[in-house]
């Protein structure tokens, strides 16, 4: 009550005599981290589970005091804030702390790995003719890393909660396609066609928001003449996929969730992601260049088999310079689609026959639906 105030006016005060000069300030940080430490000393020798936080609260006290005399009150503000809140939350960080699982606390390091050292560092310049900007081609990685360490996260904090209703949904942001995989898989030994096909659908509705999510960040052009279109689209097959869920099954026993899902942030499917990335944007250029409007067509469509991701993010970065807008949003539209039909063969492929028969018709429809746009564009 006494100590703390009388620090932080000694910052104040010596920072207000110094003027300009840091030195002054700077010694008096050493003093009055001498009297810390021998704050800290005392107690050491006295317990063994001697801790250091009000030593270092001191010497944040006196930065604090320092920076009002300087005028940096948002910075000493926020460090004052922060303090108390780390001083005050001590039992609930340690609770966090203890559950949280040490490979998550690697997955989270490597995600800022991804966004604060790989990311800065990389230069902003376009190189070869292919326009080639590699701080864009990791912005995109983030970017996608981000939403489905998203996911990723939602889908952990709420594993003893919610059933295959909350997993379509969460899942769909992660990946609608791995989703689709592991609830027809499960829908196999489950007898609830209703609930898993309603799923399923939700899963792809819920990717047209992903969708628009990341072509709103890397080309608002592009994001603006798709988006009325996908939003209908991902409102109509969430709707008709939770009434859908709803129906009644045979069976009416509760089904919780079982997927748990990968790591998203794999270092090494990172940079596959962004190798693929610059191979779809290339093949993008090419394919404008010497086949046309039908040549990315085709591209899409074939894209549309296996990760739609990297080639609907190249055409974010060729739409309106080296690609028509509307040949870019034409085929996203169709590599959408064509994924949502191979989405449909793999339940058809893998769950029982009348969930497979209804996923699959459910989204040969919303890929026929997603085609419709094609008209106007």
């Amino acid at each position: 009550m006494r100590t703390f105030p009388l620090i932080g006016l000694i910052g104040y005060s010596i920072a207000l005599l110094s003027g300009s000069q840091l030195l002054p300030v700077t010694i008096g940080f050493l003093v009055v981290g001498s009297f810390l430490l021998l704050s800290y000393w005392h107690k050491v020798s006295c317990t063994e589970a001697a801790g250091v936080t009000s030593e270092m609260s001191g010497l944040a006290t006196y930065l604090v005091g320092a920076l009002v005399y300087y005028d940096h009150f948002w910075i000493a503000t926020a460090l004052s804030v922060a303090s108390l809140l780390f001083l005050e939350l001590k039992t609930v960080l340690e609770s966090l702390a203890g559950r949280t699982a040490p490979e998550e606390i690697l997955t989270f390091a490597k995600f800022l790995l991804l966004t604060a050292v790989i990311l800065p560092i990389l230069p902003r310049q376009e190189f070869t003719s292919f326009h080639i900007n590699p701080f864009k081609t990791w912005l995109v990685v983030v970017a996608v890393s981000a939403i489905s360490y998203g996911s990723y996260l939602l889908q952990k904090w709420t594993k003893q909660n919610g059933g295959v209703v909350l997993a379509a949904f969460l899942g769909g942001a992660y990946s609608s396609t791995v989703t689709t995989v592991v609830m027809s898989r499960r829908a196999a030994r489950e007898d609830r066609p209703h609930l898993f096909a309603g799923g399923i659908l939700i899963a792809s509705g819920v990717m047209y928001l992903r969708l628009v999510a990341l072509l709103a960040l890397f080309n608002r052009h592009l994001a603006a003449l798709l988006a009325p279109a996908f939003f209908v689209l991902a409102g109509l097959a969430i709707t008709t996929g939770w009434l859908w869920s709803r129906r009644p099954d045979a069976r009416t026993s509760q089904i919780k969730r079982e997927f748990d899902p990968k790591n998203p942030l794999e270092l090494l499917a990172a940079f596959f992601f962004a190798l693929l990335f610059l191979v779809m944007l290339v093949a993008t250029q090419l394919a404008v260049t010497y086949l046309g409007r039908a040549g990315v067509n085709t591209l899409a469509a074939v894209m549309g088999v296996t990760d739609v991701d990297p080639f609907i993010m190249g055409m974010t970065q060729a739409a309106g310079t080296l690609t028509p807008l509307k040949v870019a949003a034409a085929a996203v539209l169709i590599a959408a689609a064509s994924n949502n039909l191979v989405k449909g063969i793999y339940a058809y492929s893998l769950a029982d026959r009348k969930t497979g028969l209804q996923s699959l018709g459910f989204l040969a429809a919303l890929a026929a639906l997603g085609l419709v746009p094609l008209l106007w564009l």
